[in-house]
């Protein structure tokens, strides 16, 4: 997965985004804003923005950001808070994922109906305000996978990043934005049928997705405390 870094202007901030550009005969599950579900595409995007984000238009903006990057066609758009320079990478079996990790606000899937957002309580660490946090994940597989199977790829990286929040010492199953992007050749033949984490391929993937996203959390955790270091 060769993933271009990408660099821009907006908003007063020096911000990056990846672009992963497989080209044509690729079929994607995503979570994403631009490009979400079952759908065949040509390019992934992940564009970092700035903390004090705010427009209500963000297809709108990916299409702005994909135009400018040069993609044409159909593809996959993600937006994230995250350090997108940091972005993480990781193989395993011929799976191949980079994953954004930011971790202001981990949260459990199945919180109270009764608690708080953390979302609406902006978190200072002395003094500063902290950007929000988002794992974004993009998963590339080289054999084709059936409709369920990606379904399954989906659930099957989405437990092996909470295993990795888990094991970072972050309380959470992860964030309330995050999003997936998995990707398959759209090649001729028999597409594997399974993705769960003990099939081949779905262990691969579990895998990888775990790696990628511990590294990234414990970058993150780095970051916080040389942040913190900083102001002492």
């Amino acid at each position: 997965m060769r993933v271009d870094l990408h660099w821009r202007e907006e908003d007063g901030a020096r911000l990056a985004a990846t672009v992963w550009h497989p080209g044509d005969g690729y079929r994607m599950i995503s979570s994403a804003m631009l490009g979400g579900g079952l759908t065949s595409a040509r390019w992934v995007l992940n564009a970092q923005v700035a903390g004090g984000y705010s427009r209500m238009d963000p297809v709108d903006h990916l299409h702005e950001l994909a135009a400018a990057y040069g993609l044409d066609g159909p593809g996959v758009g993600m937006l994230t808070a995250a350090s997108v320079e940091r972005t993480q990478h990781a193989d395993d079996g011929g799976v191949e994922v980079s994953a954004t990790v930011g971790l202001r606000v981990p949260t459990w899937a199945a919180a109270p109906a009764d608690a708080d957002d953390p979302e609406l309580a902006p978190i200072r660490l002395d003094g500063a305000v902290l950007r929000p946090g988002t794992i974004n994940i993009v998963v590339a597989v080289p054999v084709p996978l059936s409709d369920a199977a990606l379904v399954n790829a989906v659930i099957t990286a989405t437990e092996a990043k909470s295993q990795a929040m888990l094991e970072a010492g972050y309380a959470g199953t992860g964030t309330a934005s995050d999003a997936i992007c998995v990707a398959t050749p759209e090649t001729p033949g028999e597409a594997e049928p399974f993705a769960g984490p003990r099939s081949v391929w779905g262990a691969r993937i579990a895998r990888a997705v775990h790696e990628a996203v511990l590294s990234g959390a414990h970058d993150y955790t780095r970051l916080l405390a040389a942040r913190r270091d900083s102001t002492e």
